[in-house]
């Protein structure tokens, strides 16, 4: 098998409204060292990092005073760039990743393809308005920022579930589970893009 370079990224991004920056290890354990300002935020990604064994730093500055949206929405796209910095040309790569998890009563389905074309499937309802002081519809902005800046198609479905918390980490810990697996090395194929093309992305 090929020695791969290390696979890692970092992207910082700043507009009036934030100021994020980030890194990733796409080979590494899972450590993550995370600061949004955002209470459930900082959670959700630490679930991330952990169980797609990413490694993740990131430290965001936004208008909270305002609400949540700006910081949460721009945090996808920082830790979406970043992965998408770290797997460079993607040669190598699974491509595909897919994950079915459960949380107590509620189960989400979730699939990746790492194709660098963007698209993001939601199906995901909430019962509330609010997580604490996060409002629920920020996780789908989340989402779709991370999908259009990691260049992935994206397909998030939570299949039943009652407990909005438990609904929200099953499908941040599906990502998780299917990015593991979709970003991995095919020891097989190691020195070629996974696709007929020769390029992903066209």
């Amino acid at each position: 098998m090929l020695q791969m370079p290390p696979r890692r990224g970092s992207i910082s991004r700043q507009t009036r409204e934030t100021r994020i920056s980030a890194s990733v290890d796409l080979d590494g354990t899972g450590a993550y060292d995370v600061r949004t300002g955002i209470g459930f935020l900082d959670h959700m990604l630490e679930q991330l990092s952990r169980h797609s064994l990413v490694d993740l730093s990131l430290r965001a500055e936004g208008d909270l005073h305002i609400d949540f949206h700006h910081t949460t929405e721009d945090c996808g796209y920082v830790v979406g760039g970043a992965i998408a910095q770290a797997l460079g040309q993607r040669v190598g790569i699974q491509r595909y990743g897919d994950a079915l998890v459960p949380m107590d009563e509620t189960l989400t389905r979730v699939a990746i393809d790492l194709s660098n074309r963007p698209f993001l499937v939601w199906r995901v309802a909430f019962s509330r308005p609010k997580l604490g002081e996060m409002d629920t519809e920020l996780f789908r902005e989340f989402f779709q920022a991370f999908a259009q800046s990691a260049g992935a198609t994206l397909h998030v479905e939570t299949l039943y579930g009652e407990n909005n918390h438990h609904i929200a980490e099953s499908c941040f810990k599906g990502l998780a589970r299917a990015l593991r697996a979709a970003a991995a090395i095919d020891p097989r194929k190691a020195d070629s893009v996974p696709s007929t093309k020769g390029i992903l992305g066209a």
